[in-house]
């Protein structure tokens, strides 16, 4: 029991030049010779056509993905211009309707009568109708009209590619 009591703490660096040391043992690894052995010439060509092969298609391919990124981009231009107008034709229609709107109910403020109100609303009823047609017919063709636009490239550069192919 003295023994534990009179004994001197021992300091950090004492501590540490008294662990073991472990070190991992070194191996040298084998060297395997790898046999050399004659490729057959047959062997040797069919592959070097092989690489060939291989690299010729990969220029194919690289050449019809750029094309048809091209046209994907022109399409998306001309469908968007397309959209835009579209919008500007909705836009200017509703314009139309609202003025023809104001415009009616402008006049029914000032009828003095039943049945010039009615003969004013039957007016107004038929020459909206009128120009909801024109409108719809208009919008219709635009509409037509962009989606030809913007599809025709990709339709002709896919038939294109398909007579390519085969």
């Amino acid at each position: 029991m003295s023994d534990i009591s009179t004994a001197k703490p021992k300091s950090k660096a004492s501590a540490e030049l008294e662990m073991p040391k472990f070190e991992i043992p070194r191996f040298e690894m084998p060297k395997f010779e790898v046999p050399k052995f004659e490729v057959p010439a047959a062997f040797r060509e069919f592959a070097e056509k092989s690489v060939s092969q291989c690299k010729d298609n990969w220029e194919k391919m690289k050449a019809a993905t750029e094309e048809a990124t091209g046209v994907i981009e022109d399409s998306y231009a001309t469908a968007s211009k397309g959209c835009s107008d579209y919008g500007l034709k909705v836009i200017e229609a509703a314009r139309v309707n609202t003025n023809a709107n104001f415009d009616y109910a402008g006049k029914l403020l000032g009828v003095k009568s039943l049945s010039e109100a009615i003969e004013l609303s039957t007016a107004h009823l038929r020459s909206q109708y009128e120009a909801f047609a024109a409108q719809s017919k208009e919008l219709s063709a635009l509409a037509q009209k962009v989606a030809t636009e913007a599809t025709e490239p990709l339709k002709e550069t896919m038939t294109s590619a398909f007579k390519k192919a085969a």
